[in-house]
C-alpha cells in the first residue's frame, strides 16, 4: 500500500489499507445488510486473498471484491456459497465515479498478493466470530461457549425425536465439521457433524437446529456456525459440508411441496424460489 491507513469508503462499509491486512468496518445504519453489522468489522490479512476484481455495479455504482483464499476464512467456508451478493462480505460498493480510485487499490492489492494466493490455506487465516453466541432456532436455542455447543429444544416446534432425546451438548472435541443451510432458502438448518451416521431429515436429527420464518437468521446463525467451525479446525484440517439432499418418501415429498405451495401463497416465497425448491424436491424422488 502506498501508506497506512488509507481509507477507501464505499456504501455500508470502508476499507482501511494497513500494511498487513485490510481491515474493513461495516456502518451500522439501519440499511446496512444486518450480517455486516453483526460482524461490526473485520481484518483481512493479505495472505488471506487470492484476487481482486473490479466490475460494474448497478445504478452507476461499481463494486470492488476481494476473493478469499478457499479454507481462508472461517465465515465464507461455512456459508458454502450460499451468501447472497448483497451480503458478500468481501464487496465494497462505490459511485461510479471513485472508479479511478477503487482501480487504484485494486492494483495495489494485486501487487501483495503471496506466492501461493491461487492455493487453499492450509487453516483459517481470518479470525472467527468472537463467542459466546447463541440464537433461536425454530425447534430450539443454539448456544455456544467456544467449547461446548448446547441445543435446549422449545415444546412448540421440536420434533417428538428431539424432544424425547432431551437436550443437548456437544463438547468441539467430539465434532467433526458443521453443515449450515441458509435460512434464506427452504428448509435452513445448522447440523453439528461428528462422522457418525445421521437422520436424513434435520428436524429428525438430535444434533440439528432447523429455521423458520425469522428463526436463525442469517446475521445469528451464520457466525455461529463459522465459530464452531473454527475451533473443529484448530483440532485439524476439517471442513463444513454442503448440505445433501437425500432422497426421501413420495409423501414426504408431496407434503413438503404443499407447505411450499402456502408459502408462496402468503407471499413469504417467490415465484422464482418457488419454482426453483419445487423442482429440486422434484429430483429427489
Amino acid at each position: 500500500m502506498s501508506r497506512m491507513g488509507d481509507v477507501l469508503a464505499g456504501f455500508h462499509a470502508a476499507w482501511e489499507f494497513e500494511s498487513d491486512s485490510v481491515l474493513i468496518r461495516y456502518e451500522r445504519s439501519i440499511r446496512t445488510p444486518k450480517l455486516f453489522q453483526s460482524l461490526g468489522e473485520r481484518r483481512i490479512p493479505f495472505s488471506a486473498l487470492a484476487g481482486v476484481t473490479l466490475t460494474p455495479g448497478r445504478r452507476g455504482t461499481v463494486v470492488l471484491r476481494a476473493e478469499p483464499r478457499p479454507g481462508a476464512d472461517p465465515l465464507m467456508e461455512a456459508a458454502a456459497g450460499q451468501l447472497k451478493e448483497g451480503c458478500d462480505p468481501y464487496r465494497l460498493v462505490l459511485p461510479a465515479e471513485r472508479e479511478v480510485l477503487a482501480e487504484y487499490y485494486a492494483d495495489e492489492l494485486r501487487g501483495l498478493l503471496t506466492r501461493d494466493a491461487d492455493e487453499p490455506a492450509e487453516r483459517f487465516l481470518v479470525p472467527a466470530p468472537e463467542v459466546p453466541l447463541s440464537f433461536k432456532a425454530y425447534d430450539g436455542k443454539a448456544s455456544f461457549d467456544g467449547k461446548t455447543v448446547h441445543f435446549r429444544w422449545f415444546w412448540t416446534g421440536a420434533s417428538s425425536a428431539k424432544w424425547k432425546a432431551g437436550d443437548q451438548s456437544f463438547p468441539v472435541a467430539d465434532l467433526s465439521g458443521v453443515e449450515w443451510r441458509s435460512p434464506e432458502v427452504f428448509e435452513g438448518h445448522l447440523r453439528l457433524l461428528s462422522g457418525e451416521p445421521a437422520p436424513a431429515q434435520a428436524d429428525q436429527d438430535p444434533a440439528a437446529v432447523v429455521f423458520g420464518l425469522g428463526y436463525g437468521p442469517v446475521h445469528e446463525s451464520l457466525p455461529f456456525a463459522a465459530a464452531v467451525l473454527a475451533a473443529v479446525r484448530q483440532r485439524g484440517p476439517v471442513a463444513a459440508v454442503p448440505a445433501a439432499a437425500p432422497r426421501r418418501d413420495p409423501a414426504d415429498i408431496a407434503e413438503r411441496i404443499r407447505h411450499l405451495g402456502e408459502l408462496h401463497q402468503a407471499g413469504l416465497v417467490t415465484d422464482e424460489e418457488f419454482s426453483m425448491k419445487k423442482a429440486e424436491l422434484l429430483a429427489e424422488l
